[in-house]
């Protein structure tokens, strides 16, 4: 970790790797300053980590990292303590967020962190990369709130991108609060919710018995992607319903 006028810098690394014992090992498993890392009781032959704030933040002008990468035959849950609030800070600028995964064949990463709340006053970038090999599976789920109770949100702008065998399936970019582009809250977008979120499942039997595209009740909708791959999106009043809603779409996806 590394601290300055221009914020915070800090960085999480896993690796996860097939133990030959049928389990998942953790040789790297590292992180500093406001990213701890724990290893918690896995089930099966998947191993589990959780992402643990160790300080506040992200604040303006801070850069955050994570790095995970599954390594062939290995399996590996990633959640988080609590969620990540984006708070305005000392230094100027905006915070950052990035997220690198990558999943190797025959390896399965369930990335499933708690939500993201863009308080008041703060200006966050976030994006999020997904690098698959051809026979690997992925399940992620982002959920952001725009704002605490009663308060107005911060800027914020999430990127989603998953690639397979570097093939682009999505890439997909959100902007809203103070600053952004015009018609964020219209009905055309967030519709003057304040809990968006998506999540994505690959999974090579997609690529023979694709989902079909439905909606989920008001708000959320399931469809394919040119690949082996569904995308749920969603919104709603609040972090709960959100989280209810993305829970129910990814039952329905087995």
């Amino acid at each position: 970790m590394t601290a300055a006028a221009t914020g915070v810098r800090a960085t999480a690394r896993i690796v996860a790797r097939d133990d030959g014992r049928g389990g998942t090992s953790l040789p790297v498993l590292e992180g500093d300053g406001p990213l701890a890392l724990r290893r918690t009781r896995g089930s099966g032959d998947e191993a589990h980590v959780m992402l643990v704030g160790a300080m506040s933040g992200p604040l303006g002008g801070d850069h955050f990292a994570v790095r995970a990468g599954v390594e062939a035959g290995a399996r590996l849950r990633v959640g988080s303590a609590a969620a990540t609030i984006a708070l305005p800070g000392q230094a100027k600028g905006e915070a950052r967020y990035d997220v690198r995964l990558t999943v190797a064949d025959g390896a399965e990463l369930r990335w499933l962190p708690e939500q993201l709340i863009s308080a008041g006053g703060s200006d966050l970038r976030v994006t999020t990369h997904a690098d698959l090999a051809a026979t690997a599976r992925l399940v992620l789920r982002e959920e952001q709130v725009l704002g605490r109770v009663g308060e107005e949100p911060g800027r914020l702008v999430s990127r989603l991108v998953v690639r397979i065998e570097g093939r682009t399936l999505l890439d997909q970019e959100l902007d809203c609060g103070p600053g952004a582009p015009g018609g964020w809250d219209g009905p055309a977008v967030l519709g003057g919710h304040r809990a968006v979120g998506q999540a994505v499942v690959v999974r090579p039997e997609f690529e023979d018995r694709p989902v079909s595209a439905r909606v989920l009740g008001e708000g959320a909708a399931v469809v394919p992607l040119a690949g082996p791959a569904a995308l749920v999106t969603a919104v709603a009043p609040d972090a709960l319903r959100l989280r209810r809603v993305l829970d129910e779409a990814l039952k329905s996806l087995g």
